[in-house]
Protein backbone atom coordinates (compact mmCIF):
# COMPACT_ATOMS: atom_id res chain seq x y z
CA UNK A 1 0.00 0.00 0.00
CA UNK A 2 0.91 3.25 -1.17
CA UNK A 3 1.62 6.08 2.13
CA UNK A 4 2.65 9.72 1.36
CA UNK A 5 4.06 10.89 4.62
CA UNK A 6 3.63 15.15 4.79
CA UNK A 7 6.24 16.38 7.34
CA UNK A 8 5.56 19.90 8.11
CA UNK A 9 7.94 22.51 10.90
CA UNK A 10 7.74 20.60 13.95
CA UNK A 11 10.69 19.52 15.99
CA UNK A 12 9.09 15.86 16.22
CA UNK A 13 10.14 16.04 12.25
CA UNK A 14 13.37 14.20 13.66
CA UNK A 15 10.94 11.11 14.50
CA UNK A 16 10.28 10.51 11.04
CA UNK A 17 13.41 8.26 9.75
CA UNK A 18 12.27 5.67 12.76
CA UNK A 19 8.78 6.41 11.53
CA UNK A 20 9.34 5.52 7.57
CA UNK A 21 11.13 2.64 8.81
CA UNK A 22 8.50 1.11 10.99
CA UNK A 23 5.92 1.68 8.23
CA UNK A 24 8.46 0.08 5.98
CA UNK A 25 8.67 -2.97 7.62
CA UNK A 26 5.29 -3.49 8.29
CA UNK A 27 5.27 -3.53 4.47
CA UNK A 28 4.22 -0.01 3.16
CA UNK A 29 5.22 1.62 0.50
CA UNK A 30 6.31 5.36 1.54
CA UNK A 31 6.99 8.47 -0.08
CA UNK A 32 7.31 11.66 1.30
CA UNK A 33 6.25 15.59 0.84
CA UNK A 34 7.96 17.97 3.00
CA UNK A 35 7.14 21.95 3.69
CA UNK A 36 9.77 24.45 3.79
CA UNK A 37 9.95 24.46 7.31
CA UNK A 38 10.37 20.99 8.07
CA UNK A 39 13.23 20.80 5.63
CA UNK A 40 14.81 22.99 7.93
CA UNK A 41 14.35 20.48 10.67
CA UNK A 42 15.33 17.41 8.94
CA UNK A 43 16.88 17.46 5.16
CA UNK A 44 14.76 15.95 2.50
CA UNK A 45 18.11 13.63 1.55
CA UNK A 46 17.99 11.96 4.41
CA UNK A 47 14.42 11.15 3.65
CA UNK A 48 15.08 10.10 0.11
CA UNK A 49 17.74 7.66 1.51
CA UNK A 50 15.00 6.47 3.82
CA UNK A 51 12.05 6.28 1.36
CA UNK A 52 14.14 5.38 -1.76
CA UNK A 53 12.10 7.96 -3.26
CA UNK A 54 12.38 11.55 -4.44
CA UNK A 55 11.43 14.19 -2.10
CA UNK A 56 8.90 16.73 -2.67
CA UNK A 57 9.52 19.95 -1.48
CA UNK A 58 8.21 22.29 -3.96
CA UNK A 59 4.87 21.81 -6.46
CA UNK A 60 6.56 21.52 -10.35
CA UNK A 61 4.77 21.01 -13.44
CA UNK A 62 4.19 16.98 -12.59
CA UNK A 63 1.63 18.65 -10.86
CA UNK A 64 3.10 16.27 -7.32
CA UNK A 65 -0.20 16.81 -5.22
CA UNK A 66 -2.37 15.45 -7.92
CA UNK A 67 -0.46 12.36 -8.96
CA UNK A 68 -0.14 11.41 -5.27
CA UNK A 69 -3.57 12.80 -4.01
CA UNK A 70 -5.37 9.16 -4.70
CA UNK A 71 -2.93 7.27 -2.09
CA UNK A 72 -4.31 5.07 0.72
CA UNK A 73 -3.21 7.11 2.80
CA UNK A 74 -2.21 10.49 3.41
CA UNK A 75 -0.21 10.45 7.06
CA UNK A 76 0.87 14.67 8.13
CA UNK A 77 3.77 13.70 11.09
CA UNK A 78 4.24 15.72 12.62
CA UNK A 79 0.95 18.13 12.02
CA UNK A 80 2.00 21.98 12.98
CA UNK A 81 -0.59 23.99 14.29
CA UNK A 82 -0.26 26.22 11.06
CA UNK A 83 -0.74 23.03 9.09
CA UNK A 84 -3.95 22.06 10.68
CA UNK A 85 -5.42 25.52 10.40
CA UNK A 86 -4.76 25.92 6.91
CA UNK A 87 -6.19 22.78 6.03
CA UNK A 88 -9.20 23.69 8.10
CA UNK A 89 -9.77 26.93 5.93
CA UNK A 90 -9.19 25.48 2.47
CA UNK A 91 -5.59 27.23 2.43
CA UNK A 92 -2.72 25.76 -0.24
CA UNK A 93 0.03 27.86 0.05
CA UNK A 94 2.60 24.72 0.72
CA UNK A 95 3.57 21.39 -0.62
CA UNK A 96 1.83 19.92 2.11
CA UNK A 97 -1.48 21.84 2.17
CA UNK A 98 -1.57 21.66 -1.49
CA UNK A 99 -1.63 18.01 -1.54
CA UNK A 100 -4.16 18.18 1.38
CA UNK A 101 -6.58 19.82 -0.23
CA UNK A 102 -6.36 17.73 -3.89
CA UNK A 103 -6.60 14.70 -1.65
CA UNK A 104 -9.70 15.68 0.29
CA UNK A 105 -11.86 16.33 -2.83
CA UNK A 106 -11.11 12.76 -3.57
CA UNK A 107 -12.04 11.60 -0.16
CA UNK A 108 -8.49 10.13 0.36
CA UNK A 109 -8.39 8.97 3.81
CA UNK A 110 -5.98 11.55 5.54
CA UNK A 111 -4.31 10.89 9.00
CA UNK A 112 -3.23 14.31 11.13
CA UNK A 113 -0.62 13.34 14.12
CA UNK A 114 -0.39 16.72 15.63
CA UNK A 115 2.91 17.92 17.57
CA UNK A 116 3.32 21.27 19.36
CA UNK A 117 3.06 22.91 22.70
CA UNK A 118 -0.26 22.22 24.29
CA UNK A 119 -1.93 25.94 24.19
CA UNK A 120 -1.24 25.90 20.71
CA UNK A 121 -2.80 22.52 20.67
CA UNK A 122 -5.73 24.11 23.20
CA UNK A 123 -5.97 27.10 20.83
CA UNK A 124 -6.94 25.40 17.59
CA UNK A 125 -9.11 22.79 18.97
CA UNK A 126 -11.98 24.55 17.03
CA UNK A 127 -10.43 23.98 13.51
CA UNK A 128 -9.84 20.24 14.12
CA UNK A 129 -13.62 20.03 15.05
CA UNK A 130 -14.45 21.90 12.13
CA UNK A 131 -12.42 19.47 10.40
CA UNK A 132 -13.90 16.36 11.64
CA UNK A 133 -17.18 17.83 10.96
CA UNK A 134 -16.47 18.94 7.28
CA UNK A 135 -14.57 15.89 6.28
CA UNK A 136 -15.65 12.32 7.07
CA UNK A 137 -11.98 10.92 5.93
CA UNK A 138 -10.10 12.90 8.20
CA UNK A 139 -8.80 11.56 11.07
CA UNK A 140 -6.61 12.62 14.49
CA UNK A 141 -4.33 10.93 16.72
CA UNK A 142 -4.27 11.60 19.96
CA UNK A 143 -1.10 13.48 21.09
CA UNK A 144 0.64 12.50 24.10
CA UNK A 145 0.46 15.19 27.13
CA UNK A 146 3.34 15.67 28.99
CA UNK A 147 5.52 18.90 30.12
CA UNK A 148 2.90 21.01 28.92
CA UNK A 149 3.08 19.60 25.58
CA UNK A 150 1.13 18.04 23.00
CA UNK A 151 3.78 15.14 21.83
CA UNK A 152 4.71 12.87 19.25
CA UNK A 153 2.74 9.36 19.91
CA UNK A 154 4.91 6.41 19.48
CA UNK A 155 5.87 5.19 15.93
CA UNK A 156 4.43 1.94 16.93
CA UNK A 157 1.07 3.76 17.84
CA UNK A 158 0.73 5.95 14.38
CA UNK A 159 1.38 2.29 12.98
CA UNK A 160 -1.01 0.80 14.29
CA UNK A 161 -3.21 3.55 13.67
CA UNK A 162 -2.42 3.17 9.96
CA UNK A 163 -2.77 -0.37 9.43
CA UNK A 164 -6.44 0.41 10.85
CA UNK A 165 -7.10 2.91 8.69
CA UNK A 166 -5.75 1.10 5.69
CA UNK A 167 -7.66 -2.55 6.62
CA UNK A 168 -10.38 -4.17 4.90
CA UNK A 169 -12.06 -3.32 8.40
CA UNK A 170 -14.39 -6.71 8.68
CA UNK A 171 -15.06 -5.64 12.53
CA UNK A 172 -15.95 -2.06 11.49
CA UNK A 173 -18.27 -0.75 14.63
CA UNK A 174 -18.13 -4.28 16.81
CA UNK A 175 -17.13 -3.54 20.23
CA UNK A 176 -14.49 -6.15 21.31
CA UNK A 177 -13.17 -7.13 25.20
CA UNK A 178 -9.82 -9.10 25.38
CA UNK A 179 -8.93 -9.56 29.63
CA UNK A 180 -5.30 -10.01 29.31
CA UNK A 181 -2.02 -10.32 32.02
CA UNK A 182 -2.39 -11.44 35.61
CA UNK A 183 -4.29 -11.70 38.43
CA UNK A 184 -2.55 -11.34 41.74
CA UNK A 185 -4.73 -12.82 45.57
CA UNK A 186 -2.78 -10.90 48.61
CA UNK A 187 -1.90 -12.93 51.54
CA UNK A 188 -0.20 -10.36 53.53
CA UNK A 189 0.63 -6.67 52.81
CA UNK A 190 3.88 -7.78 50.63
CA UNK A 191 3.17 -11.29 49.48
CA UNK A 192 0.63 -12.76 47.19
CA UNK A 193 -0.30 -15.81 44.47
CA UNK A 194 -0.07 -14.93 40.94
CA UNK A 195 0.18 -16.64 37.08
CA UNK A 196 3.35 -15.81 35.13
CA UNK A 197 2.07 -13.98 32.09
CA UNK A 198 3.40 -10.60 30.47
CA UNK A 199 0.06 -9.92 28.75
CA UNK A 200 1.39 -9.40 25.18
CA UNK A 201 -0.64 -12.31 23.69
CA UNK A 202 -3.53 -10.61 24.82
CA UNK A 203 -2.10 -6.89 23.73
CA UNK A 204 -1.68 -8.39 20.14
CA UNK A 205 -4.74 -9.74 19.70
CA UNK A 206 -6.30 -6.35 20.74
CA UNK A 207 -4.21 -4.91 18.39
CA UNK A 208 -5.19 -7.17 15.68
CA UNK A 209 -9.21 -6.82 16.17
CA UNK A 210 -8.05 -2.57 16.12
CA UNK A 211 -6.64 -3.14 12.84
CA UNK A 212 -10.08 -4.54 11.83
CA UNK A 213 -12.00 -1.76 12.75
CA UNK A 214 -13.08 -2.32 16.29
CA UNK A 215 -14.05 -0.42 19.10
CA UNK A 216 -11.39 -2.36 21.52
CA UNK A 217 -11.83 -2.47 25.22
CA UNK A 218 -8.70 -4.00 27.26
CA UNK A 219 -9.34 -5.22 30.86
CA UNK A 220 -5.85 -5.68 32.05
CA UNK A 221 -4.14 -7.34 34.91
CA UNK A 222 -0.70 -7.41 36.15
CA UNK A 223 1.29 -7.12 32.49
CA UNK A 224 4.93 -6.12 31.13
CA UNK A 225 4.08 -5.05 27.63
CA UNK A 226 2.93 -1.38 26.20
CA UNK A 227 -1.03 -0.87 26.14
CA UNK A 228 -2.13 1.60 22.78
CA UNK A 229 -3.67 4.32 24.05
CA UNK A 230 -6.52 3.64 21.70
CA UNK A 231 -7.84 0.90 23.60
CA UNK A 232 -10.03 1.41 26.19
CA UNK A 233 -7.77 0.14 29.44
CA UNK A 234 -9.63 -0.59 32.60
CA UNK A 235 -6.59 -2.01 34.79
CA UNK A 236 -7.55 -4.58 37.45
CA UNK A 237 -5.24 -6.81 40.25
CA UNK A 238 -7.38 -9.40 42.01
CA UNK A 239 -9.49 -12.19 40.08
CA UNK A 240 -13.18 -10.42 41.81
CA UNK A 241 -12.20 -7.23 40.30
CA UNK A 242 -11.09 -8.83 36.87
CA UNK A 243 -14.98 -10.92 36.62
CA UNK A 244 -16.53 -7.46 38.06
CA UNK A 245 -14.79 -5.52 35.24
CA UNK A 246 -15.94 -7.69 32.54
CA UNK A 247 -19.44 -9.14 33.75
CA UNK A 248 -20.23 -5.46 34.23
CA UNK A 249 -19.18 -4.65 30.46
CA UNK A 250 -19.86 -8.03 29.03
CA UNK A 251 -23.71 -7.01 27.40
CA UNK A 252 -22.22 -4.41 25.00
CA UNK A 253 -19.98 -6.79 23.40
CA UNK A 254 -19.75 -8.33 20.57
CA UNK A 255 -16.70 -10.39 21.14
CA UNK A 256 -15.09 -11.40 23.86
CA UNK A 257 -11.36 -12.78 24.11
CA UNK A 258 -10.33 -14.23 27.77
CA UNK A 259 -6.62 -14.85 27.21
CA UNK A 260 -5.89 -13.56 30.96
CA UNK A 261 -3.74 -15.90 33.45
CA UNK A 262 -6.82 -15.72 36.28
CA UNK A 263 -5.81 -17.07 39.58
CA UNK A 264 -7.68 -20.16 40.58
CA UNK A 265 -7.00 -19.70 44.19
CA UNK A 266 -7.10 -17.23 46.60
CA UNK A 267 -6.07 -17.45 50.39
CA UNK A 268 -8.64 -18.37 52.96
CA UNK A 269 -7.57 -16.02 55.49
CA UNK A 270 -5.36 -12.66 54.55
CA UNK A 271 -3.12 -10.71 57.04
CA UNK A 272 -3.65 -7.00 57.10
CA UNK A 273 0.32 -6.66 58.33
CA UNK A 274 3.12 -8.90 57.10
CA UNK A 275 3.63 -12.14 58.16
CA UNK A 276 6.55 -13.03 59.90
CA UNK A 277 9.14 -15.29 58.31
CA UNK A 278 10.56 -16.79 61.30
CA UNK A 279 8.75 -19.82 61.13
CA UNK A 280 7.00 -22.35 58.88
CA UNK A 281 3.76 -21.28 58.29
CA UNK A 282 0.49 -23.34 56.39
CA UNK A 283 -1.62 -21.60 54.28
CA UNK A 284 -5.54 -23.20 53.16
CA UNK A 285 -6.30 -21.87 49.44
CA UNK A 286 -9.67 -21.62 48.39
CA UNK A 287 -11.55 -21.92 45.06
CA UNK A 288 -12.03 -18.67 42.84
CA UNK A 289 -15.18 -18.67 40.97
CA UNK A 290 -14.90 -19.32 37.18
CA UNK A 291 -15.29 -15.81 34.99
CA UNK A 292 -16.42 -17.85 32.08
CA UNK A 293 -19.26 -19.46 33.72
CA UNK A 294 -21.14 -16.10 33.95
CA UNK A 295 -20.05 -14.51 29.98
CA UNK A 296 -22.72 -16.56 28.34
CA UNK A 297 -25.04 -16.10 31.18
CA UNK A 298 -25.36 -12.30 30.66
CA UNK A 299 -24.96 -12.26 27.38
CA UNK A 300 -25.61 -15.16 25.35
CA UNK A 301 -24.84 -13.67 21.76
CA UNK A 302 -21.91 -12.88 22.19
CA UNK A 303 -18.71 -14.54 20.56
CA UNK A 304 -17.10 -15.71 23.29
CA UNK A 305 -13.61 -17.01 22.85
CA UNK A 306 -11.44 -18.61 25.58
CA UNK A 307 -7.70 -19.62 25.82
CA UNK A 308 -6.96 -23.43 28.06
CA UNK A 309 -2.91 -23.77 28.97
CA UNK A 310 -1.71 -27.03 29.73
CA UNK A 311 1.78 -28.73 30.19
CA UNK A 312 3.15 -31.57 28.86
CA UNK A 313 -0.10 -33.08 27.27
CA UNK A 314 0.56 -34.72 23.54
CA UNK A 315 -1.85 -33.42 21.13
CA UNK A 316 -4.86 -35.60 21.28
CA UNK A 317 -4.98 -35.18 24.86
CA UNK A 318 -4.67 -31.47 24.81
CA UNK A 319 -7.58 -30.61 22.39
CA UNK A 320 -9.60 -32.95 23.77
CA UNK A 321 -9.56 -30.87 26.87
CA UNK A 322 -9.74 -27.63 25.22
CA UNK A 323 -13.12 -28.99 23.78
CA UNK A 324 -14.31 -30.26 26.82
CA UNK A 325 -13.88 -26.16 28.15
CA UNK A 326 -15.43 -25.10 25.34
CA UNK A 327 -18.35 -27.16 25.83
CA UNK A 328 -18.60 -26.49 29.33
CA UNK A 329 -18.88 -22.99 29.39
CA UNK A 330 -20.35 -22.91 25.57
CA UNK A 331 -17.63 -21.13 23.78
CA UNK A 332 -17.47 -19.98 20.32
CA UNK A 333 -14.13 -21.18 19.83
CA UNK A 334 -10.82 -21.48 22.39
CA UNK A 335 -6.95 -21.31 21.75
CA UNK A 336 -5.37 -23.93 23.78
CA UNK A 337 -1.54 -24.41 24.08
CA UNK A 338 1.40 -26.30 25.62
CA UNK A 339 3.28 -23.82 28.21
CA UNK A 340 6.30 -26.25 28.03
CA UNK A 341 6.61 -25.87 24.54
CA UNK A 342 10.33 -24.64 23.98
CA UNK A 343 10.49 -20.69 23.20
CA UNK A 344 6.79 -20.35 23.80
CA UNK A 345 6.30 -20.64 26.99
CA UNK A 346 4.65 -17.73 29.33
CA UNK A 347 6.53 -14.40 29.38
CA UNK A 348 7.94 -14.96 25.66
CA UNK A 349 7.59 -12.84 22.70
CA UNK A 350 6.37 -16.50 20.82
CA UNK A 351 3.55 -19.06 21.03
CA UNK A 352 2.53 -22.12 19.59
CA UNK A 353 -1.40 -22.79 19.77
CA UNK A 354 -4.42 -24.81 18.10
CA UNK A 355 -7.71 -22.73 17.39
CA UNK A 356 -10.37 -25.00 17.89
CA UNK A 357 -14.01 -24.01 17.34
CA UNK A 358 -17.07 -26.50 17.14
CA UNK A 359 -16.20 -28.19 14.15
CA UNK A 360 -12.50 -28.54 13.61
CA UNK A 361 -9.13 -27.12 14.59
CA UNK A 362 -5.86 -25.69 13.40
CA UNK A 363 -2.43 -25.98 14.80
CA UNK A 364 -0.25 -22.59 14.50
CA UNK A 365 2.88 -23.40 14.81
CA UNK A 366 5.61 -21.63 16.71
CA UNK A 367 5.63 -17.74 15.57
CA UNK A 368 5.56 -14.44 17.60
CA UNK A 369 2.71 -13.60 19.31
CA UNK A 370 2.45 -10.81 16.37
CA UNK A 371 1.70 -13.30 13.49
CA UNK A 372 -0.44 -15.96 16.24
CA UNK A 373 -2.36 -13.34 17.42
CA UNK A 374 -3.09 -12.93 13.20
CA UNK A 375 -4.23 -16.33 12.85
CA UNK A 376 -6.60 -16.18 15.90
CA UNK A 377 -8.77 -13.14 14.54
CA UNK A 378 -8.73 -14.23 10.77
CA UNK A 379 -10.55 -17.48 12.48
CA UNK A 380 -12.65 -15.04 14.71
CA UNK A 381 -13.60 -13.17 11.36
CA UNK A 382 -14.84 -16.32 9.56
CA UNK A 383 -17.22 -17.70 12.29
CA UNK A 384 -18.39 -14.25 13.72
Amino acid sequence: MKIILCITGSIAATEDLKLVHELQRHGFDVECFMTEAATEIITPLSMEFATKKRVVTKITGYVEHVTNAQADLILVAPATANTISKFAHKVADTTVTTLLLTASGYDTPILFVPSMHISMYDAISENIRKIREDNKNVYFMEPNEAERKAKFPSKHDIVLEVERLTSAKKLSGKNVMIATGATFEKMDAMRGLTNRSSGRMGVEIAKEFYRQGANVTVICGLMHTHVPKVFERVDVESTQEMIDAVTQRIKDMDIYVSVAAISDFTFEDVSLGKISSDEDITVKLTRLPKLLEQVKKINPDVFAVGFKAEAGLNEDDLIQKAKNRMQKYDLDMIVANDILVEDGGPGSNNNEVYVIDKEDYEKVSLDSKSNVSKKIVEKVCSLF
